[in-house]
């Protein structure tokens, strides 16, 4: 079991890990070596998730979700393949527990007095500006 959060435990079959080849830097290696890791965690399915975190989760996820529900993460950024391995879980794991962070409720507040009146003179002094602007035909 991999711990996300003391009250959230992923099952290490839920993620699968496939390796392809990386593009950039690499020297003759990038052509023989398949060091980058594409990670893939079946979130919509996943009975580890409670309901509310699954939501958040897809959310975050963005262009990473597939339509099946399925979280693809690809790390390339390291030219050992145990090292690519380790920042793809990281990656998917600072996902998984910023979508446990349940956002503040936002409540509606009305503006100030003091802040009505502001912007009630700045509109008075700005038109009285494009007042003095305007041409006016001659008496």
């Amino acid at each position: 079991m991999i711990e996300v959060t003391s009250r959230i435990q992923l099952d290490e079959r839920e993620i699968k890990e496939s390796f392809i080849r990386a593009s950039g830097p690499g020297g003759q290696n990038v052509n023989k070596v398949s060091s980058a890791v594409e990670l893939r965690f079946d979130a919509r399915n996943s009975p580890n998730l409670p309901e509310g975190v699954r939501e958040r989760l897809m959310k975050l996820a963005g262009r990473r979700l597939t339509l099946g529900g399925e979280i693809v993460i690809t790390a390339q950024s390291h030219r050992s393949q145990e090292m690519n391995r380790a920042d793809a879980l990281e990656k998917l794991l600072e996902l998984i527990r910023a979508a446990t962070i349940v956002p503040k409720a936002r409540r509606k507040t009305k503006p100030t007095k003091a802040s009505q009146q502001k912007r009630m003179e700045s509109k008075a002094k700005r038109g009285g500006v494009k007042r003095l602007r305007q041409s006016r035909p001659d008496d």
